[in-house]
């Protein structure tokens, strides 16, 4: 049960079909931007919006996902970034660390799963937008992201993130709502209680994909993990 619960949080954080906007403005929305250097990555990021074709994410995103931030960070390998990631669901903390490299405008992941992105064109100055493609079992999925330096971006910022989506035939993206709070670095603040997902492995990730392609797995994910809430909740009472 732990085991399931734990690679929802990852997946869910992790990356109605809308109609197409016409092809020429197209172009331009997902038009691929260079990544000058792993410098402009660096920093502390805010998830602002997410997106992907993975069956059941978006229901399970909108039922568990408050806020998430990320702080990438640079290491002595030149093309090397850290990224971790803390996530707030139902008032608890979860945090994951891992690596990506940056391979000709590409950002590439090999654990927990394979994972290539690429930043596309905004109009925000202090956000990226990241399409991927991403390997879970025997499958490859899209999605979209937008982070910002800030908490909450402009509604023309984010009137051209749902543009995007729509070009790209994603599901309408989830957006997160900062009024939600965020859960505190846990290297700044000694009380923070944060539940390190960082030993998910791609074995654990494929188990997930099994679930989330059938209405029974979404429903047996959700029953687990409001249980679990639960006993955690309960659990920091005592």
């Amino acid at each position: 049960m732990m085991e399931v619960v734990h690679v929802a949080v990852v997946v869910f954080s992790l990356l109605s079909l809308g109609q197409s906007a016409p092809v020429s403005s197209c172009d331009e929305l997902l038009r691929p931007i260079d990544i000058q250097g792993k410098e402009q990555l660096l920093g502390t990021w805010t998830y602002i919006g997410d997106t992907t074709d993975l069956p059941g994410s978006k229901v399970l995103t909108k039922m568990f996902v408050e806020t998430v931030w990320w702080n990438v960070t640079a290491v002595d390998q030149s093309n090397v970034i850290v990224n971790f990631q803390n996530q707030k669901s139902f008032g608890l903390c979860f945090s994951m660390s891992y690596n990506a490299t940056v391979e000709n405008n590409n950002l590439v992941m090999v654990h927990p799963y394979s994972s290539t992105a690429v930043l596309i064109n905004t109009i925000c100055p202090d956000c990226i937008v990241m399409y991927s493609n991403y390997t879970l079992g025997s499958s490859t999925y899209s999605g979209l992201q937008l982070l910002s330096r800030r908490t909450k971006v402009s509604a023309a910022e984010l009137a051209e993130f749902k543009k995007q989506v729509r070009c790209l035939n994603l599901p309408d993206a989830t957006i997160l709502d900062p009024e939600k709070g965020f859960c505190p670095d846990p290297s700044v603040s000694k009380e923070t209680q944060s539940m390190d997902l960082s030993s998910i492995n791609i074995e654990s990730l494929s188990v997930m994909e099994k679930f989330l392609k059938s209405e029974k797995g979404i429903q047996e994910i959700v029953d687990i993990f409001s249980q679990f809430v639960g006993s955690a909740a309960e659990t920091s009472k005592n």
